[in-house]
């Protein structure tokens, strides 16, 4: 049995956040010109937009790795979350225009992904605020 004051380990759902965290904010960092078409239109300097959420990622995954700031990190990956689901929506709607526009196998497989993608972002919403518990 571990102690009173012993932190909780992340859960598995938690820990592949994190790990998806580390390497999407990777990825943001190093090439946002992938990242900047899913920022919506109407949102200003969309390359501004990627870098700074390739960094809020890589902080909150650092964070919840962290039990002294898993409280903390656990909410702000929910938020971070929740904040960039209008771009997976922007890349899903993107994906549909371009299959209406030339369907081909590889663009189909884009638009089934992104669609897929949009409610399985809501579990990774939840294991990110139980991670800051």
């Amino acid at each position: 049995m571990t102690p009173a004051h012993a932190p909780t380990p992340l859960g598995r759902g938690a820990r592949g956040l994190v790990a998806a965290f580390a390497v999407s904010g990777t990825v943001h960092l190093l090439r946002p010109q992938v990242f900047e078409p899913t920022i919506p239109r109407a949102l200003p300097s969309p390359r501004a937009l990627v870098v700074w959420s390739g960094v809020a990622e890589l902080v909150c995954a650092a964070g919840m790795l962290h039990p002294r700031t898993r409280r903390l990190a656990g909410p702000a990956a929910a938020a971070l979350l929740v904040g960039v689901y209008p771009a997976n929506v922007q890349m899903a709607v993107d994906a549909a225009r371009a299959v209406r526009r030339r369907r081909t196998p590889a663009r189909v497989v884009r638009v089934v992904v992104t669609l897929a993608r949009l409610p399985l972002q809501w579990p990774l919403v939840v294991w990110a605020a139980r991670a800051g518990r």
